[in-house]
């Protein structure tokens, strides 16, 4: 049976992600610095997932594959976080009620283990999503 956790995630900018987006979407500092989960030390634990291991982040809208990491704020248990880019975007909703931006706050996930698999960069992501989109369309 896979260990599974139902958290509120958030996404914001982080200073790791403007010194890596200096780069490319590609490299490996991005993936790095955006192709992650921040997660509190207790929900890693229920989880049974260390710092690094790959975890599914699923919501209504999409699922991606990220590395955990152990959260850089808190303690706050029942709260993930995301940076901003292509790896939030698979998850987030794309409806944005007239502001311009969607709403990168409060969404439903499931996090799960995911040994085995890889993030994906984020060329990558932002190519598939455009193939979803076409065929929505």
């Amino acid at each position: 049976m896979t260990n599974s956790i139902e958290v509120n995630l958030i996404s914001g900018r982080t200073v790791w992600q403007g010194v890596a987006i200096e780069g490319h979407k590609h490299d490996d500092g991005y993936i790095k610095a955006c192709g992650i989960c921040e997660l509190d030390v207790a929900d890693m634990k229920k989880l049974h997932v260390f710092p690094g291991q790959t975890v599914k982040v699923t919501s209504a809208y999409g699922t991606v594959i990220v590395r955990a990491v152990k959260a850089t704020q808190g303690p706050h248990p029942g709260l993930a976080f995301i940076p901003m880019g292509p790896w939030a975007n698979q998850v987030i909703s794309t409806e944005m009620y007239s502001t311009g931006m969607p709403s990168f706050k409060g969404v439903k996930v499931t996090i799960e283990p995911a040994p085995g698999e890889t993030v994906e960069n984020g060329i990558k992501l932002l190519q598939k999503m455009t193939l979803i989109q076409k065929q929505e369309g």
